[in-house]
């Protein structure tokens, strides 16, 4: 049995899957509050021979926490958030988190996301305003006006560092860990009239497709190369006339 055939297929199927997180992160560049998918490899060693064999591991994947660029609207219902915090929404199987802040408010008033997830605040509950009232107003801290009464607050909230992140129905996170409301807002807030941009960083990708791309074609040069080094040594020691 040749080692190199199983450590070159276990490189492939780990090129593959760092493929498809890359060319995903490639399609959402354009994408408001998107956080780029990263792999991260290490190697597994095998001890079913005399020397240690390593394999390339499939890789696991997490969500990069970096801020994205903010670009102006001016729209009312637009908000970036500004630190490391999150806007919490309705999820299907309970609270969601997103840095996409391009609301919406329905005929009933209720503050939504573009995909329609309800905008939650600091206690988990829905946000309701007047639909009549004009466009809200919205504070560094979250709170919404409209005129001079509060009407609610927004709810940011920070998600701890070990929490696994995994992705969730409308551009949006679930987190493995409870969040906890942001009390703090020295270094957090909301900007009022803006937009998060992804945070993929389009020439990096570009790279990495490149490499990729190189790294997968010598993966598959070295299989062959192996694979016709096997059928030589089964020809050469094979007895004669068999």
């Amino acid at each position: 049995m040749q080692n190199s055939l199983y450590v070159n297929l276990s490189a492939q199927v780990a090129l593959d899957k760092r493929l498809t997180t890359t060319a995903n992160n490639v399609a959402n560049m354009a994408t408001a509050g998107f956080h780029a998918e990263e792999t991260k490899f290490s190697a597994l060693l095998a001890q079913a021979t005399k020397g240690a064999v390593a394999f390339t591991g499939s890789g696991d994947t997490y969500l990069s926490r970096a801020s994205g660029p903010i670009t102006k609207t001016d729209s009312p219902l637009d908000v970036a958030v500004q630190g490391d915090a999150w806007l919490g929404i309705g999820g299907a199987s309970g609270p969601a988190y997103t840095r996409d802040g391009r609301l919406t408010m329905d005929a009933t008033g209720q503050l939504r996301t573009l995909t329609g997830q309800p905008v939650l605040d600091p206690g988990g509950s829905a946000l309701l305003l007047d639909p009549q009232a004009g466009p809200p107003t919205i504070g560094r801290d979250g709170s919404i006006y409209q005129g001079t009464n509060q009407v609610g607050a927004l709810g940011l909230f920070t998600l701890d560092k070990k929490a696994a992140l995994t992705r969730a129905p409308g551009n949006a996170v679930a987190s493995s860990l409870p969040a906890r409301p942001v009390q703090d807002f020295t270094g957090i807030g909301i900007v009022q009239g803006y937009v998060e941009g992804s945070n993929v960083n389009p020439i990096m990708e570009m790279t990495k497709l490149i490499t990729i791309q190189r790294a997968f074609e010598s993966a598959a040069t070295a299989t062959a190369e192996a694979e016709s080094s096997l059928q030589s040594a089964v020809k050469t020691l094979s007895p004669q006339g068999s």
